[in-house]
């Protein structure tokens, strides 16, 4: 059984792995003998710090962002193959941004448009070694989330998009799913996890009975990368601590 989340030998990419769930995710994929690169925004991997829940020890980092596809276009890879391509990009605008159209914009591109164009380039690397897409999305992209209408239709848009190029990609021998994490103690949900009263009630909600970490994340991240899950296709599997229930 322990062969079958062996990773030795494998390159995966981790798009957003910078920090949080990404860097969780690219840490798990290391300790199980991948060679893990890393795309992030900051100049380089000395721009992060552990109070970004960061650590990019071991990885191979670059700066892309993802947010304007021609970067994507651009972006040169310091690798010839590509086994797992993990696309965990993600932001957050507060105080009503998103209503806007700047805001709207932005989340819209780095949330769901960047999914498609990060696809698209390593399909080729992909289908010539049977590999794998996973596309982290959210349990906001299940139901309303009030006052973040980019981000709940953004992953939204991702859930679907698991699917389609589910189905489009496995006769090229591509597996695509993705999985919809709940609330995770991350940069991006500090509004909450930093607020005792907000994080009450949050907890009251979860009937695991705390928040997922980004380890719990990466879990789920393995087995949808492995032989485990080989007949599993389009599917975006939720991560929530019983959350959305």
């Amino acid at each position: 059984m322990a062969q079958d989340t062996d990773f030795t030998g494998k390159t995966v990419l981790v798009v957003g792995g910078s920090s949080g769930i990404g860097n969780g995710i690219a840490h798990a994929f290391m300790e199980r003998g991948a060679k893990v690169h890393v795309w992030g925004t900051r100049p380089s991997a000395e721009d992060y710090s552990a109070e970004d829940g960061s650590d990019l020890t071991g990885l191979t980092y670059t700066q892309v962002d993802v947010g304007d596809p021609d970067q994507i276009e651009a972006a040169q890879p310091s690798f010839d193959t590509l086994d797992v391509l993990v696309l965990c990009q993600g932001i957050v605008a507060y105080k009503r941004a998103e209503f806007d159209r700047p805001g709207w914009d932005k989340v819209m591109s780095v949330n769901l448009d960047s999914l498609m164009h990060c696809s698209r380039k390593f399909k080729t690397m992909l289908q010539d070694t049977k590999g794998s897409i996973i596309i982290v999305s959210s349990i906001s992209g299940l139901k309303a989330n009030i006052g973040n209408p980019a981000y709940a239709a953004s992953k939204a848009g991702a859930i679907n998009l698991t699917k389609t190029l589910g189905q489009a990609w496995a006769r090229d021998g591509i597996r695509v799913n993705g999985l919809a994490p709940g609330l995770v103690d991350t940069k991006l949900t500090k509004v909450t996890t930093d607020n005792p009263k907000r994080m009450e009630g949050a907890l009251a909600a979860i009937p695991a009975g705390r928040a997922g970490e980004p380890s719990d994340m990466a879990g789920a991240a393995i087995f949808l990368a492995s032989p485990l899950a080989s007949y599993v296709c389009g599917h975006t599997l939720i991560v929530d601590g019983g959350l959305s229930l």
